[in-house]
């Protein structure tokens, strides 16, 4: 991973820099950065195609330190995963936040177009952001958490709920506005199939060691979804 990526998904939308995961190539880090550059090499090593399971001792050697070293920074790997997971979090809810509240501002002017370009670009954010982190779609679809700690894929499915139940509003709000009704058992199918196109485009992603990008055909892919 090559420093913090500056997330662009439009013109008119700008993610915040998150927590930054920052490069570890200082000999002697300040206090309290040694954390993020564990972080940091352990998002690089998922970056591997080979899919193999990562280990203390792996990630000790590449930073170059002890087990021991890391150990003073996290209690266990599963928590080193947590601060993977929290920046994915971050990253992605900002994003999210931003559709929700331009959405909201095109409501209050009445120009509101329905909710289901605002649905499609969720997940249009979600996709660009697995493709430029590759180590990181591999921590969202649960391939590198294969054998790590049940929370951590809880925790996922956690976030994937969410962003299901920001859809879902989404669509709601927009059928709302467009003729005052609020189709919940449609808005709750439509939410559930864009999720389901998400993670399928990312494990795709992830098992063709990156080669097949979530991004591909993507507009026209979301059109069918969404109409």
């Amino acid at each position: 991973m090559q420093g913090v990526p500056t997330f662009s998904i439009d013109a008119g939308l700008q993610a915040p820099t998150p927590a930054p995961l920052e490069s570890i190539d200082r000999k002697r880090p300040k206090p309290g950065e040694r954390r993020v550059q564990i972080l940091e090499m352990l998002a690089r090593m998922l970056e591997q195609p080979t899919g193999e399971r990562i280990t203390t001792a792996a990630l000790a050697a590449r930073l170059g330190v002890s087990e021991a070293a890391l150990y003073r920074h996290f209690a266990s790997k599963a928590q080193m995963f947590e601060g993977l997971i929290e920046f994915i979090e971050q990253s992605v809810f900002s994003l999210i936040n931003q559709i929700v509240e331009r959405q909201a501002l095109t409501i209050d002017l009445a120009t509101h177009a329905g909710g289901a370009p605002q649905a499609a670009r969720m997940i249009a954010l979600l996709l660009q952001f697995a493709e430029k982190n590759p180590g990181m779609a591999r921590v969202m679809v649960g391939d590198a958490l294969v054998f790590e700690n049940d929370r951590l894929i809880q925790r996922m499915n956690q976030f994937f709920d969410k962003i299901e139940s920001s859809l879902k509003q989404c669509i709601r709000d927009g059928a709302l506005a467009e003729n005052g009704s609020t189709p919940t058992v449609q808005a709750q199918t439509s939410a559930s199939v864009l999720v389901a196109f998400a993670i399928g485009r990312m494990q795709r992603f992830v098992r063709s060691g990156y080669r097949r990008l979530p991004t591909e055909n993507m507009e026209a892919s979301l059109s069918l979804i969404v109409g």
